[in-house]
């Protein structure tokens, strides 16, 4: 598999396990994408707060280890969740792609010009 593939193959991947699980995002009401996004949501933030839990974030406890190899699981999870996510969008691996790389030049400039005042517009065309 060449590495271009690898996220559309996460891609059809992820929305084979939709199916298997009985979520058809292509073919959701504006309704059910609504629900669905809402769902994906609180499930990434589910997935944050078990990444945080894997390394030791409250400096009063003694107890807390760190476990870097579930940091790893619980961000492929979030992984999970993301992808499902941009599919209830409508947005295929090439889309995320382009977002990505257009938000990623907005960072840049952001970063270039000093980033001291927020322009809510900056980022429309992602």
């Amino acid at each position: 598999m060449k590495k271009s593939d690898k996220l559309e193959a996460i891609f059809a991947l992820q929305e084979s396990l939709n199916r298997q699980i009985g979520i058809e995002t292509a073919s959701l009401d504006e309704e059910g994408r609504e629900r669905w996004l809402l769902n994906y949501a609180r499930a990434m933030s589910q997935e944050i707060a078990e990444l945080t839990d894997s390394v030791p974030w409250k400096w009063w406890a003694r107890y807390q280890k760190r476990d870097f190899q579930n940091a790893r699981v619980e961000l492929v999870d979030l992984f999970h969740f993301l992808v499902s996510a941009a599919q209830v969008l409508g947005m295929t691996a090439d889309d995320l792609f382009l977002a990505y790389q257009k938000k990623h030049r907005v960072n840049q400039e952001r970063i270039a010009s000093g980033y001291r005042q927020k322009d809510p517009d900056d980022s429309r065309h992602v």
